[in-house]
């Protein structure tokens, strides 16, 4: 599918330079916005059509153009351009909406077009799959990679996923900050794995993966990714900056620790499965159960089953059935359901599994954002789950703070490497909202003042290249007797010489850590966007570190579109189709801008 620019340029080269001048004329006409006479009349097809854009909007400037086309008696040309634009349409619907190509094939949607149009004539599914989507792909793909070579840094997820036909496949995204400090994220590809998902094979993926995107891995800050040994031994081989997924850490510190107290929760957890299931298998047990929720004034809710692979769906199975008890005990108070009703015992193991599992569950969401930081805050959260929300009081009874004692012993054990520390605390400390409050000032304000010289050093040798082609390009002049001004301009100059790059980076950080800290609901890339120019080394390096996700969730999102895309009713789709696919809908804000 061509973009609305590349339909309205190909549209004006059919025009002769009169049909020109005339399109020109027609579109000063005071009926349309006002475009400056003296701006058309020097413009060329290029400027018409970018002023036209501009002024109208990609949408209402196809129907301007085909407006004036007709008024000129170009009424093919006007055609050729409404059925391009259609067919854009369609194409747009299909990608956005996920549904089969064929659907253009149905007699329905044909006859719903009819209504609107009965001369135009829709392409069949072939057109959409095999030329308008691949295009689409195309041009967005373009779009998309012109943006991450002006990136400075950029950050990347990844995970694995297996359709619907259980082929598999690797999606990768991107993350980076704009040069107005906005935290973007694009879905770049969804591979397909046939082979067996070793490190070498996985390590190979990401590699191409790279090299079909242009990526730069000199500007790759950090790739984060979940604890599988297979993807971490891959990005090890690769030698790439890595962080282990927040959300999956603690996903893992559950199951631990409901392992290592199985003994004592077996049976109330068992009986909680059974009491879901039971009500998911039988509408008769609904229907009772939210009459029974009715008459009892409680939330009409229905009951959560867990799910081993989604984080904090344990916690939320338990807490539903424990609000639901009356009317579960209600419903299944006839004797043939008697060993269903959970005992006094299964009720206070249920409730202490909760206590310990509550806190941790309403950070299973908070750090899984793509569009704001989320890496500088793993450190805090860190200390306020271990030696705050999980931390065993006097009022837990010994089986909550087993629980959360197992908890914190997991989280921490998995931040534990050196290389996880540093980068947290550097993400840590460059987030306006916490500075130095969570980490040890000195050795983290020395190796962030390493960095700070060597991004300087990085912009310095630029400059100093092209400052050494400029001099010698240019002829030096003759060289004249000096004044009395210029020996004192001299002695001047000297005694003002320029700060070394060190102490200029540790005056900022030293500045930087006097300041109060900003509040913690407070955007900390908009406190960085105001505040670069006071910081001109140090906002750099924050750039860097700032666009790095705390979990893989991102990725993890790519595959809920994929499941969308690859159902039963479309599990033949090629590999390549379902790249595209994913591809188009994970970035179709990104449709309409090119």
């Amino acid at each position: 599918m061509a973009s609305v620019k590349e339909m309205l340029m190909g549209s004006m080269k059919e025009l002769v330079e009169a049909e020109l001048k005339e399109f020109k004329w027609h579109l000063m006409n005071p009926s349309y916005k006002h475009i400056p006479r003296s701006e058309m009349e020097k413009a060329d097809i290029f400027d018409t059509v970018d002023k036209m854009i501009a002024c109208f909007g990609p949408e209402e400037a196809v129907k301007v153009m085909v407006d004036i086309l007709k008024r000129m008696n170009q009424n093919k040309l006007a055609k050729q351009l409404e059925n391009k634009h259609k067919q854009a349409a369609v194409t747009q619907y299909l990608v956005e909406e996920m549904v089969p190509f064929n659907t253009v094939e149905k007699p329905a949607f044909k006859s719903m077009l009819q209504k609107f149009d009965k001369q135009y004539e829709l392409p069949g599914k072939t057109y959409f799959s095999e030329t308008a989507v691949p295009k689409m792909y195309n041009t967005v793909k373009t779009s998309i990679k012109m943006e991450l070579m002006n990136a400075d840094y950029f950050s990347a997820t990844t995970d694995m996923w297996s359709s619907v036909n259980m082929i598999p496949y690797m999606s990768l995204t991107v993350h980076y900050l704009s040069m107005e400090w906005t935290l973007k994220s694009h879905c770049l590809e969804t591979v397909f794995m046939p082979e067996n998902h070793t490190s070498d094979n996985i390590s190979d993926a990401l590699r191409h993966a790279f090299e079909e995107w242009s990526l730069d891995e000199k500007k790759l800050t950090c790739i984060t990714t979940d604890n599988g040994a297979n993807i971490v031994a891959a990005v090890k081989k690769l030698n790439w900056p890595w962080l282990n997924c927040f959300g999956h850490n603690l996903h893992l510190a559950v199951t631990n620790a409901m392992a290592s107290v199985k003994d004592r929760t077996a049976r109330a957890m068992g009986l909680c499965h059974t009491l879901v299931s039971t009500f998911s298998h039988s509408w008769l047990k609904r229907r009772d159960l939210a009459k029974a929720q009715a008459e009892l004034q409680i939330p009409q809710h229905s009951l959560i089953l867990d799910c081993a692979t989604r984080w904090g769906t344990k916690q939320k199975m338990v807490d539903r059935v424990l609000e639901q008890i009356p009317a579960i005990r209600r419903v299944l108070g006839h004797r043939r359901h008697h060993h269903l009703n959970p005992s006094w015992q299964d009720i206070a193991v249920l409730e202490s599994v909760n206590a310990a599992l509550k806190p941790a569950a309403e950070f299973t969401d908070l750090l899984s954002g793509e569009s704001y930081v989320t890496v500088s805050s793993v450190k805090p959260v860190l200390k306020l789950l271990t030696e705050d929300m999980l931390k065993p009081s006097n009022e837990d009874t010994t089986l909550t703070s087993d629980i959360k004692h197992k908890m914190c012993s997991v989280l921490q054990g998995k931040y534990e490497p050196a290389a996880l520390q540093e980068l947290l605390e550097k993400a840590c400390f460059l987030d306006p909202r916490y500075r130095g409050d969570y980490i040890n000032d000195t050795e983290t304000k020395s190796k962030l003042i390493e960095e700070m010289v060597g991004v300087e050093d990085e912009g310095s040798a630029a400059s100093a290249s092209v400052v050494g082609d400029e001099e010698q390009a240019v002829v030096p002049p003759a060289a004249k007797k000096k004044t009395l001004g210029d020996l004192l301009k001299s002695r001047t100059t000297s005694a003002s010489a320029p700060i070394p790059k060190r102490v200029r980076a540790d005056n900022e950080l030293t500045r930087y850590l006097q300041e109060e800290c900003i509040d913690s609901n407070a955007n900390p890339l908009s406190w960085w966007r105001d505040n670069q120019s006071r910081y001109p080394l140090l906002s750099k390096v924050a750039r860097k570190y700032m666009c790095i996700c705390a979990t893989s969730t991102p990725s993890e999102r790519v595959f809920s579109a994929a499941g969308n895309i690859v159902t039963p009713m479309r599990s033949s789709l090629k590999p390549h189709k379902v790249n595209m696919l994913v591809f188009l809908v994970r970035n179709k804000d990104m449709i309409t801008q090119v």
